[in-house]
């Protein structure tokens, strides 16, 4: 019973901060389904990541705020029959299920899964007409593993989706595209750090302002892929 009453003071505790958090009034304002979507548009204001008719990945996209955002950053333009088409494409991919965002390709299913993989990989063969090899922009991940409270665990799972996410990105991106992927800092952020440096030129590490102060999340942003030079450059 004590764990119980604990458990719910905490619940109560959290809650509060959650509705009295300003950065979930303005999402709810401004119509995001969570207050993530200003994590990326920091991230965009800084780096100048997302431009209209590029290609776009969002890797752990449930609940679709940063689909959102990447949606209204994009525009549309009308097409022949008088319908709105995005300026470009987003695919986005979580393990859970997603409320579709307009525009907006999702797949489900469980990154780490090759046959998830596939059909990511498939999505985007049909979306771009040069096919899949270096033929994306940017990818964000905002990808978390489920925590079991036993720092080495957890280490081994949050290293484990950066280096798919990284590995990905290395496999479909434009010579100067970027990567953008959600760290913790703890026992895999130095080995992350360093993962980002060995395939990307530049490495910049933000924490944005609606990132709560007691979160040990940040994200590293790497662009420009070594190794890769010019629009035409083969895939590894």
């Amino acid at each position: 019973m004590k764990i119980r009453t604990q458990s719910k003071k905490v619940n109560k505790a959290w809650l509060s901060q959650h509705v009295n958090d300003p950065w979930v009034r303005l999402a709810q304002k401004e119509g995001y389904r969570a207050r993530a979507a200003y994590k990326l548009k920091e991230l965009d204001e800084v780096f100048h990541l997302v431009r209209p008719g590029q290609c776009i990945v969002d890797l752990g996209c449930a609940p679709g705020a940063w689909c959102q955002y990447l949606r209204r950053r994009l525009g549309t333009v009308a097409a022949a029959d008088g319908s709105a088409r995005l300026r470009g494409v987003i695919i986005g991919l979580d393990v859970l299920p997603m409320k579709s965002v307009d525009g907006v390709h999702f797949i489900q299913g469980d990154f780490r899964d090759e046959a998830t993989l596939e059909a990511l990989r498939q999505a985007l063969a049909q979306a771009l007409p040069q096919g899949v090899a270096r033929g994306v922009d940017l990818v964000v991940s905002d990808m978390a593993p489920n925590l079991s409270g036993v720092e080495e665990v957890d280490a081994a799972r949050i290293e484990h989706l950066i280096e798919l996410a990284v590995d990905f990105a290395v496999q479909h991106l434009k010579p100067e595209g970027a990567l953008v992927a959600k760290v913790f800092h703890g026992q895999a952020y130095d080995r992350a750090v360093r993962l980002f440096r060995a395939h990307f030129r530049t490495v910049k590490v933000h924490k944005p302002k609606a990132s709560r102060a007691q979160s040990a999340e940040t994200f590293l942003v790497g662009r420009g892929l070594k190794g890769a030079t010019g629009a035409g450059a083969p895939a590894p």
